[in-house]
């Protein structure tokens, strides 16, 4: 990837997005000082977590997105590019986008819960000499399994998530 005028600082948020939460709104809003944050659904859960297919994730990431009206915000989808069918390391990964972006400056962003288990991460100690490293935990407690467990009893979620999304979702997502 070529840009004219590359972003200097660049925030990775990777997570499984099944679906995309208010929580995750939350941490993301929080990310207002970086050029731009790319948003990476995983491919494959590393610990082997069921998740919706990974190009209807992208499409809820996408809505979400448009919702959020953030600047700074896209879709990074490259885990499917990168994965071979197996889940994508977190080295896998910043390696992959440093490539893409070789003259900036890459932040990977995870909630407080990963980085205090961050070391059991492959090549955890290599990320952290070669990248930065931000715990930004969401304000707003509101998770994917919240939104999934209202689906599976037939309930709202429109305060879980943002509004297009909301009217997206359906139990059959899950099943």
């Amino acid at each position: 990837m070529t840009e004219k005028n590359p972003p200097k600082q660049i925030a990775i948020f990777g997570s499984a997005f099944n679906p995309p939460s208010l929580g995750h709104l939350s941490v993301i809003q929080r990310l207002s000082h970086f050029d731009r944050v790319l948003l990476v659904p995983n491919y494959a859960h590393a610990w082997g977590k069921k998740m919706a297919d990974f190009e209807k994730r992208c499409a809820w990431v996408t809505a979400f997105i448009q919702d959020a009206a953030l600047d700074n915000i896209m879709l990074c989808s490259d885990e499917r590019d990168i994965a071979g069918g197996e889940a994508v390391t977190t080295w896998a990964l910043l390696n992959h986008l440093q490539n893409q972006y070789p003259t900036s400056e890459l932040t990977f962003v995870l909630g407080p819960d990963n980085f205090l288990s961050f070391a059991k991460f492959h090549k955890s100690a290599e990320i952290m000499a070669r990248w930065n490293i931000l715990a930004c935990p969401e304000t707003v407690n509101v998770r994917s399994t919240h939104i999934r467990e209202r689906l599976g009893s037939e309930d709202d979620v429109s305060s879980l998530t943002t509004p297009t999304l909301a009217r997206q979702l359906t139990k059959k997502d899950f099943d």
